[in-house]
């Protein structure tokens, strides 16, 4: 019964979070009714910017602490939507609305195993929820801003859509620009240094690049040329060319790794927007996946990027939903899979011993 109440309360959350325009760097809104959801219950919470913390009632400093978190802004609704996207329809078992996917329903499905622990004076660890902001676009003002507030975090579980399936492993993201330098010139005559055939010539190294070392989880680190720009008329060499790379490095190499790499390997000048998305993995033997192993719970290597890639600690990403259902027209959950979601997250957390 206490789960079936907590389950009733969580939705009816996720249903107001739904009608509420969250955008990245626009979350205030939502932020406002998750901190008002916890305090209806006297819970004392914690507002950074539009990043909500609460803690269980018994928090012990001398304990291990797991931090629960999932975030809630979204990209803005795709063409195509052929229903109010911000409108919480429920047809036959099933949840319509953007973010209901993305992260809503693990972000409240995290909340209600909160408080299912909340109030248990006896307990092997602290628990830390963290509804944080800005997830979408990595941003300065979502989970890194709050990191010193969380304290010491012996491991954290991500809510993200996965099937409650385990990530264990996470590709990381690096994006890079790169500037062929070349000489303008009559297109008519032979003048000039074609800086996009220099592009070219090192895109196509890049295509044909494949890093050696493969992960078992992950697979091969991938190298995609995704833009490209040159000339200005018809008539004239062009003098520059840019291009943008999309590298997804898995967790045998880092960000600085495979920038070196390619800096050697390419005449264009290269600047990488960031480092700092590097790939995430946590341990098959740590007590946390172990415990998700006894449960019969599913591990694979995830393709898509959270914030676990900002995470100075473990961290394991499981959650409701589909990935492949985020971000797109019509994006829903079935609401069989929060309940779903709520009792496994209490199962992997009751008894469990780090």
């Amino acid at each position: 019964m206490i789960i079936e109440q907590l389950y009733k309360e969580v939705l009816s959350l996720l249903r107001q979070l739904i009608a509420i325009e969250s955008f990245s760097k626009a979350e205030d809104k939502t932020a406002d009714r998750i901190q008002h959801f916890f305090q209806e219950k006297q819970i004392h919470i914690e507002r950074f910017g539009n990043n909500i913390i609460v803690k269980n009632k018994y928090f012990n400093p001398n304990l291990p602490t797991i931090l629960l978190n999932s975030h809630h802004d979204t990209v803005k609704p795709a063409a195509g939507w052929k229903r109010n996207p911000f409108s919480p329809d429920i047809e036959d078992g099933i949840l319509y609305g953007l973010g209901s996917n993305d992260a809503g329903a693990s972000l409240v499905a995290l909340a209600a195993a909160f408080l299912y622990f909340y109030d248990k004076k006896i307990l092997p660890y602290n628990l830390i929820y963290a509804a944080t902001a800005e997830e979408e676009i990595s941003g300065k003002n979502g989970i890194v801003s709050i990191l010193d507030a969380l304290g010491e975090i012996s491991v954290a579980i991500v809510g993200e859509p996965t099937q409650m399936r385990m990530a264990i492993a996470e590709k990381g993201l690096m994006v890079i620009d790169g500037l062929a330098h070349g000489k303008a010139g009559h297109a008519a005559r032979d003048e000039g240094i074609n800086a996009l055939y220099i592009a070219l010539q090192d895109i196509n190294w890049i295509k044909n690049f494949i890093p050696s070392k493969t992960s078992d989880f992950l697979g091969k680190t991938k190298l995609s040329v995704t833009q490209i720009q040159a000339g200005t008329q018809h008539n004239v060499v062009p003098d520059y060319c840019t291009f943008v790379i999309d590298v997804r490095t898995n967790e045998l190499y880092s960000n600085e790794a495979i920038f070196q790499i390619l800096q050697e390997n390419t005449q264009s000048e290269l600047t990488a927007r960031s480092f700092r998305l590097n790939s995430s993995r946590i341990e098959l033997e740590h007590p946390l996946v172990q415990r998700g192993i006894n449960l019969e719970l599913e591990y694979f290597g995830s393709p898509t990027l959270s914030d676990q890639a900002l995470m100075p600690f473990p961290s394991l990403k499981i959650g409701c939903g589909k990935s492949a259902r985020s971000h797109t027209a019509g994006e829903h959950i079935y609401l069989q899979e929060i309940e779903e979601g709520i009792q496994t997250y209490i199962q992997l957390l009751d008894g469990l011993q780090l």
